[in-house]
């Protein structure tokens, strides 16, 4: 059974920093993709940023220059480094891998439980 462990969310106020960690366990397959993925409250899941399994990145024009995606592919692991929070990337974020390399929901077929992001202004 695959597991998506997210960890590192938290409080914080604008301007700061957070990184998030996703463990995942129990995959028989190396990831094509593995993303990042975020949902606020009375909005839709949205794609934050993914890594191919050969290090390529996308990101969403919303965090380019903020965020930084990172994966280790020997220990199924992957990172976001969340730089320069705004209120607005207040949000529930989610670890998924799937076989796309794209920053769409119905690509991925692995999430994980999620972990709460709040920035304060």
């Amino acid at each position: 059974q695959v597991q998506l462990v997210e960890s590192g969310g938290g409080s914080v106020q604008a301007g700061g920093s957070l990184r998030l960690s996703c463990a995942a366990s129990g995959l028989t397959y190396s990831p094509a993709c593995m993303g990042w993925f975020r949902q606020a409250p009375g909005k839709e899941r949205e794609g934050v940023a993914a890594i191919n399994s050969g290090g390529l990145r996308i990101y969403a024009d919303s965090v380019k220059g903020r965020f930084a995606i990172s994966r280790d592919n020997a220990k199924n692991t992957l990172s976001l480094l969340m730089n320069s929070l705004k209120a607005e990337d207040t949000a529930m974020y989610y670890c998924a891998a799937g076989p796309v390399f794209r920053l769409n929901v119905p690509d991925y077929t692995d999430w994980g439980q999620g972990t709460q992001v709040t920035v304060s202004s």
